[in-house]
């Protein structure tokens, strides 16, 4: 079990957190089941928030709700979403609804309820430096100074802004993470939406049917070749289950970035549901009820350029298939254009000391933990930051119980949490097939 360092505060706490999204906020939830371990999660903003400028009407999650925060691993625990239901006083009305996929707002709901039952959770503290010294870490905030024997950090992703279209952000020029938060009219405006994901496919069909007001023109430009729906079949799911990502982090590293690659659509694509509203809603308007086109959908096209205008903007891309040069105006634009890793201010004090990879990513082990410099006991796990190393289910919410558990076990140096499984459908490597028959001499 984890033994304190010697040190005259008192404060010391075993696990300090750094940013409390769903996935930290999973960790802190199973370490509730945990005795004699302390720990403390550090979040900057006053309450809890789950992307909130994309809770829009009619959205809804791509991962069944039972992957909560940690019913794979401990279904009988308080922070379930079963316990939420309970708590909320309408477990009989969600049976009745018969909801395969909940909504984006019931699940982020859940995760605020989530977050105020944990005592751990701490708001509205921002971490400002961290320095490791005496076999821990000082973590400075702007609530003090907390003393910590392990980091897990969890501060999530940040908006990607594409180059040609960084000197424009404002009210015209909008990226998805942000268009729920302020109000906005685009009643006979020129809208164009860059990006053919889940989220761009959410942006358009509200856009579409008048949220914000009836537009003039609406352009869905995207570089796929399509808007390419999520694939969820049943085999493909098995990409996000334990046994699959044990494999994975074994292969080489061009082997990693094939399967990652090709993997592409079985968490980036659209879901089926939300394809078909928006095709029978283009079909109503257009077919049916015969309105004037101002609708225009524009795959396997690549924003190259934004300039701008006055107040109009003109956005150039090119055309995968005849490879010409294209030019639309628009009044506003809308980046669905996805979120990178941020770098960490606070880690400028021990940044030097931890290991990455060729492309600046944190070099991982098997349990998320970061490489680097300083004592074996004195771990700093990372959440949602190892796509490169554990495969395609590690930015997603499917296995992040299973992780929280892979963590605190490792942490605890003991099986506190079972993560046995059972021998799966699909064996990814020979040692969970059947042995090879011996040839007969």
């Amino acid at each position: 079990m984890l033994t304190k360092p010697t040190q005259p505060n008192s404060s010391i706490i075993d696990v300090a957190g750094i940013g409390v999204g769903p996935f930290n906020l999973s960790v802190a939830a199973l370490l509730q089941q945990v005795k004699g371990v302390s720990a403390r999660f550090f979040e900057s903003r006053e309450q809890f928030a789950w992307h909130p400028g994309l809770l829009l009407p009619d959205t809804h999650m791509q991962t069944m709700f039972l992957k909560d925060l940690v019913t794979a691993v401990v279904p009988h625990s308080i922070y379930s979403f079963l316990s939420y239901l309970v708590k909320r006083k309408k477990f009989y009305r969600f049976l009745s609804a018969e909801l395969n996929c909940i909504s984006r707002a019931e699940f982020s709901d859940y995760l605020n309820w989530a977050a105020q039952q944990i005592p751990s959770v701490q708001f509205a503290t921002e971490v400002e430096n961290i320095s490791f010294m005496n076999n821990q870490f000082k973590v400075e905030t702007s609530k003090g100074a907390y003393y910590a024997k392990n980091l897990c950090l969890g501060t999530g992703k940040k908006p990607f802004i594409p180059e040609c279209a960084r000197p424009y952000l404002g009210k015209q020029v909008i990226h998805a993470a942000n268009i729920g938060l302020n109000s906005h009219d685009f009643s006979g405006k020129r809208v164009m939406i860059i990006g053919g994901g889940q989220s761009g496919a959410d942006i358009f069909l509200n856009v579409l049917n008048g949220y914000w007001g009836k537009p003039s023109k609406l352009n869905w430009l995207s570089r796929r070749a399509n808007y390419q729906p999520l694939d969820e079949a049943a085999f493909t799911n098995e990409y996000f289950t334990p046994d699959y990502v044990d494999s994975f982090y074994k292969l080489g590293r061009q082997v990693k970035e094939r399967e990652i690659r090709d993997q592409k659509l079985t968490s980036d694509g659209v879901t089926q549901a939300c394809l078909l509203s928006i095709y029978r809603t283009l079909y109503h308007r257009f077919d049916v009820l015969r309105e004037p086109k101002w609708v225009y959908l524009l795959p396997h096209r690549e924003m190259s350029a934004v300039n701008q205008t006055d107040n109009i903007y003109q956005v150039q891309a090119i055309n995968g298939l005849t490879q010409e040069t294209e030019y639309y105006d628009a009044d506003v634009i809308i980046l669905a254009t996805g979120f990178t890793t941020p770098t960490l201010n606070c880690l400028a004090g021990i940044q030097s000391r931890l290991k990455f990879d060729e492309k600046d990513r944190y070099s991982l082990n098997e349990h998320f933990a970061v490489d680097w410099d300083g004592p074996a006991e004195n771990r700093i796990f990372a959440v949602n930051a190892g796509l490169h190393s554990h495969g395609i289910a590690e930015p997603q919410l499917s296995l992040m119980a299973w992780r929280s558990a892979r963590i605190i076990n490792h942490l605890c140096q003991q099986e506190i949490f079972d993560l046995e499984s059972s021998d799966g459908l699909i064996s990814w490597d020979q040692s969970a097939a059947q042995p090879p028959l011996k040839q007969a001499i």
